[in-house]
């Protein structure tokens, strides 16, 4: 994810729409008795939490196929492992 999109996501006053999704109630009693465990003032947070941790994972994933497809593409048309990791290495190092 890019330092610029994550400085975003982090920050606390960020604009919030309202969902609606049918959770079990066991489920919601689970994530009740959780939250606090886990320094959460509610499940609500706790939930935002879970979700956003799925989709990080799902972005960095889908992020990481891209690459490496990328870099099998540019093999297989000749450029060299040096030139990828010189590439490779000034993008992640902005």
């Amino acid at each position: 994810m890019k330092a610029e999109t994550l400085k975003k996501r982090l920050d606390k006053n960020r604009p919030m729409t309202t969902v609606t999704i049918r959770i079990p109630e066991d489920v919601i009693e689970d994530l009740k008795q959780l939250a606090p465990l886990l320094g959460f003032s509610g499940y609500q947070p706790l939930i935002r939490a879970y979700i956003g941790q799925g989709l990080r994972a799902d972005i960095e994933r889908l992020e990481s196929d891209t690459v490496s497809a990328l870099v099998a593409s540019l093999k297989r048309h000749g450029v060299t492992d040096e030139v990828i990791h010189e590439a490779l290495s000034e993008i992640t190092h902005k």
